[in-house]
């Protein structure tokens, strides 16, 4: 019966083995070889480390060729994990000798080769890509986001424009339609202004018809025929207040100069148009005396035209006018006086003329009966009245 090893005290040192210790978890530790090996034994324990990962069948062959230590240190070493193989070109040729071996500078510790990727630094590293490529994602992300708010910048800002027009036009379209056909926009109250021989109230019922239609709907032509029947107005003008309300402001024929009819006088605007008739002489308008012409002919708007061109102060003064054509028009004063106009052309030039002369016949013999002659307004002419 053959006895364990290292039990037989007869046994030499030679004869006894070192036995690895079991591995824990599955791997082996391999002891730190003592400084007294030599370089041969240290790098092929380390390569045969590595070929025990790859195939464990060449641990026979690797022991037989380490040479007498071969038995203790490749025991050892099998636990040893891979280390990076290094070139040992000019050390790789061992000289015999106690120093050589174990102390000389080209002698590399085998600790020293240890891999420096340990399952730590991985960790952190794989840790630290994770984290590089979370930002790389973040950032492509960002730049990716950017380029489409410029690229569609752009067609917001046409979409907004877009939307807002449709916002206007559509509040425009509900206010036409609310002023055109809703009864909350209809007239109801007239109002009629600037009349003073004319009666407001039966301009507001000739106009009623209109009561009840929406403002934007009023007939203008049927407002202008209603109008149309009163002689009187000149002129007017509607302006719409909303919501019911329609203003009429109007301008009255205003009379320039009286016309004898029989026994009455007629007070005629410059249209021709009577305004007014009265049994009694107007002291404020000038008579006219149109003959056989009739209101509204030309020799009659020549004699109103003439009236019009002359001062205020200066037409008080005159008492008749009188014209057989547009060119022989004469003016009869309320002094007795008379003057000499002649066509309506320069009639603002005669009338400057006209009442200069009467304000210097006024200082030198205002009772004396004169006749003016303003017929050429650069040469004005004061007769003595035959």
């Amino acid at each position: 019966m053959k006895r364990p090893e290292g039990f037989d005290e007869h046994a030499g040192p030679d004869d006894r083995r070192t036995v690895p210790a079991a591995p824990a978890d599955g791997a082996r530790k391999a002891p730190r070889p003592s400084r007294g090996a030599g370089l041969r034994a240290a790098l092929d324990g380390a390569r045969e480390a590595r070929r025990t990962s790859r195939a464990p069948a060449a641990d026979d062959r690797l022991a037989r060729d380490s040479g007498p230590t071969g038995d203790g240190v490749d025991a050892h070493l099998t636990g040893l994990p891979d280390l990076p193989e290094v070139d040992l070109t000019e050390d790789e040729q061992p000289t015999d000798g106690p120093g050589t071996a174990t102390d000389g500078p080209g002698v590399p510790d085998v600790a020293t080769h240890l891999p420096s990727t340990t399952p730590i630094g991985a960790r952190i590293r794989a840790a630290e890509t994770a984290r590089e490529a979370r930002v790389a994602r973040k950032r492509r992300r960002m730049l990716e986001r950017a380029e489409v708010r410029r690229f569609t910048r752009r067609s917001r800002h046409r979409r907004a424009a877009w939307i807002a027009a449709g916002g206007v036009v559509a509040v425009l379209v509900v206010s036409v339609l609310v002023a055109v056909y809703s009864p909350l926009m209809a007239l109801r109250i007239i109002e009629v202004k600037g009349t003073d021989r004319v009666d407001a109230a039966q301009v507001r019922v000739a106009l009623s018809g209109q009561i009840g239609t929406p403002l934007a709907r009023i007939d203008l032509d049927e407002v202008q025929e209603r109008i149309a029947g009163f002689p009187l107005i000149e002129s007017y003008v509607t302006e719409e207040e909303p919501p019911h309300t329609l203003v009429v402001t109007v301008t009255e024929r205003t009379p320039v100069v009286a016309v004898q009819s029989g026994k009455s006088f007629d007070l005629v605007d410059p249209a021709g148009i009577v305004v007014q008739s009265t049994t009694k002489r107007p002291a404020d308008l000038p008579l006219a005396d149109i003959g056989r012409t009739k209101l509204g002919s030309a020799v009659f708007r020549t004699m109103t035209e003439v009236v019009l061109a002359m001062p205020a102060d200066v037409r008080k003064q005159v008492s008749g006018i009188a014209a057989s054509t547009s060119d022989d028009v004469t003016l009869a004063m309320r002094d007795g006086s008379s003057v000499v106009w002649g066509s309506p052309d320069e009639s603002a030039a005669k009338a400057e003329l006209l009442a200069a002369l009467v304000a210097d016949h006024a200082e030198r013999s205002p009772d004396a009966k004169v006749e003016f002659d303003v017929s050429a307004p650069d040469n004005g002419i004061i007769r003595p009245r035959s």
